[in-house]
């Protein structure tokens, strides 16, 4: 593919993603606005960061609310050493299924901080989801450079002079290296990316830092339902093109497709780095885009037969109660009857 291609394949993908982005927000009721001058700076109760930030490794300073296991039951419980302040109704607009009761909570309370999950981090400015990153999913410096949009030198000159001020998206409009609409739109796209991973379930503990700010800057705040709506509807989407959750996070395996059987140039793209080694997080990072574009792509492909679909991991065979034949022939093992008298002479010298 030549570097045109992948420019104009590269501003399709964005055009897609705006007119995704016009209707989430058509959906939870607010209109877009370029992201300048006038732009909200950061919310009360963020403090300034010293010195240069780290790209990847966010600043996370602040008070920190205890470790709280992500379960329903929880979400009849305030965080603990926190006065929340209940907007009233709030409950009417949050969607059927809560895909994290913590989150919920949070947004009723209006909390300003970063929510740490397994799988990424959401950042909160009075409720409302203002950043989200994951490992999983490419940033929003990789969607603007990968097509060529924005030089690597011009994102890092924005982090450089503004990532202290936490002013980066700011930076980027006033100097005219990006539009403000346009922003907004790759920025919007990438949140949405890395929120969907970040919300995935998990078995670790979910933190709340009160206070915490992202270096990038607010552009657009999302509220939380509508953050959870779309992650919902993501999962469906993708477990309506093939219900196989397993090739979402293993190496992709190409087939050879059927005589005649046509594939489109995006998932061309895909099936060139499927190498057997690559995950989807990997390809997603090496073409440059969200990386729920790329789950979607491979499970449409493994639908099409065209890459290998993993075999879900078993089940563990449920107990029977019964005890096994092998008990029974314990005791003439002379291991066994050797540990037994270590036992008894250690017992003896307690």
């Amino acid at each position: 593919m030549t570097a045109r291609d992948a420019a104009e394949l590269h501003a399709a993908e964005l055009h897609a993603t705006a007119l995704h982005a016009a209707a989430l927000h058509r959906t939870a009721g607010t209109a877009p606005t370029p992201a300048g001058p006038g732009a909200p700076g950061p919310a009360p109760g963020e403090h300034e960061a010293g010195g240069r930030p780290d790209h990847g490794s966010p600043d996370l300073r602040g008070h920190e609310a205890p470790e709280l296991p992500e379960h329903p039951e929880h979400a009849e419980h305030d965080v603990p050493g926190r006065t929340q302040h209940r907007t009233p109704g709030a409950s009417h607009h949050l969607p059927a299924r809560s895909v994290s009761p913590m989150l919920t909570r949070l947004a009723e309370e209006r909390a300003t901080g970063a929510l740490l999950r397994d799988h990424g981090t959401l950042y909160l400015s009075e409720g409302r989801i203002v950043h989200a990153e994951s490992p999983s999913a490419p940033g929003v410096d990789v969607l603007l450079t990968a097509g060529g949009r924005l030089p690597r030198t011009g994102w890092q000159e924005a982090v450089d002079k503004a990532g202290a001020r936490r002013e980066v998206a700011r930076f980027l409009v006033d100097s005219g290296r990006v539009g403000g609409g346009e922003l907004e739109i790759c920025h919007l796209g990438a949140m949405f990316d890395a929120a969907f991973f970040a919300l995935a379930p998990g078995s670790g503990p979910t933190r709340f830092r009160y206070g915490v700010a992202h270096w990038f800057g607010a552009v657009r705040p999302v509220s939380a339902a509508a953050v959870e709506r779309e992650t919902l509807r993501r999962r469906e989407l993708l477990d309506s093109v093939w219900p196989y959750a397993s090739a979402d996070t293993a190496p992709v395996v190409a087939r050879e497709p059927a005589p005649g059987q046509l594939v489109p140039r995006r998932q061309r793209d895909v099936l060139a780095l499927a190498d057997g080694t690559r995950t989807p997080a990997a390809i997603a990072w090496a073409l440059g885009r969200p990386a729920f574009h790329i789950l979607l792509d491979i499970r449409r492909l493994a639908a099409a037969g065209l890459v290998d679909t993993p075999k879900e991991p078993l089940a563990p065979p449920e107990s029977t109660g019964a005890v096994p034949s092998w008990v029974a022939t314990l005791s003439d093992d002379p291991d066994i009857a050797l540990l037994r008298r270590l036992r008894d002479a250690l017992e003896a010298t307690l």
